[in-house]
């Protein structure tokens, strides 16, 4: 059998499959020819489940027989779930979370016979050229937008790397890329590149935003129109190098520097920082490794 055909039809478990990445990955897979198998323990969950047409089976027999699993659980509750099932699946199969925190906090049970995989979705970058009303509408992705997805696997096997690529591309699809790093690199991506900042920024633009309207009495349609095409403006000028900024817009990005950033803001991307950041996320005394 070739590689390609090993990757056609895999059987895939998604536990938690009525919560809210557990309902977004299950609405792909249903869409593929695997064999998916979808177990939920909270009743909110499994009505969720059941309301979608699957069918619900219990976590242990869901993983007996599965190639790949996806937890689909939130942080907190991986270090029990996978304690519980990951002794439960079969050998060579895939043990896969969707968020780096827990794998890189060495929180998940591991078993020498079941690989580890992480994943998560770069979703839809902001310079995506979209076509439709629905690609348009989806900023998340995993519905209409194309995105790429960031992987990490803990296996030289070929086989299972592909095994997890096709898992990665049914769960998170349309897919564009799958890109290859290692756990620490996406732990280092999610939460501290994309989270820490990124996230951080664009509510400090929401902040910002209101402090606008609400102090300065700016009316808010205004200031929401300049902010957003501004902001297009600023990411396409400093990522994709479009246009020069002008020579008053850099002295005011000076001041806006020396206002808001502290000197040493780059110290988030240690390794100590990094483990203090997820200890807070996870509610952890300290990072163990």
């Amino acid at each position: 059998m070739t590689e390609a055909h090993l990757t056609d039809t895999l059987t895939i478990a998604v536990i938690g499959a009525g919560g809210k990445m557990g309902m977004r990955v299950s609405n792909n897979l249903v869409k593929t020819a695997h064999t998916v198998y979808y177990a939920e323990t909270s009743p909110a969950g499994q009505e969720r489940v059941s309301a979608a047409g699957r069918t619900l089976t219990a976590g242990p027999a869901a993983v007996a027989d599965a190639d790949v699993v996806v937890y689909a659980v939130p942080d907190l509750a991986l270090k029990a779930v996978t304690a519980e099932l990951v002794p439960l699946q079969k050998p060579g199969s895939i043990a896969l979370t969707l968020d780096p925190a827990a794998a890189y906090a060495g929180l998940l049970t591991d078993r020498a016979d079941v690989i580890r995989g992480v994943t998560h979705p770069c979703h839809p970058s902001v310079f995506l050229e979209r076509h439709t009303p629905e690609e348009y509408a989806d900023t998340f992705g995993g519905i209409a937008a194309p995105q790429d997805a960031i992987a990490a696997i803990e296996s030289d096997d070929p086989v299972k790397q592909a095994q997890l690529e096709a898992t990665v591309r049914a769960i998170f699809a349309p897919v564009i890329d799958v890109h290859w790093v290692t756990i620490k690199q996406l732990a280092q991506l999610e939460p501290t590149l994309v989270e820490t900042i990124a996230c951080m920024i664009g509510a400090l633009l929401k902040e910002s935003l209101d402090e606008a309207v609400n102090t300065m009495g700016i009316p808010e349609p205004a200031a929401r129109s300049i902010l957003l095409g501004h902001t297009q403006v600023a990411l396409a000028n400093t990522l994709k190098g479009d246009n020069p900024f002008s020579d008053a817009c850099l002295i005011a990005m000076d001041y806006g520097r020396e206002m808001i950033i502290k000197d040493d803001w780059k110290k988030v991307f240690r390794d100590e920082e990094l483990d203090r950041n997820l200890a807070r996320m996870l509610h952890l005394e300290h990072v163990e490794r």
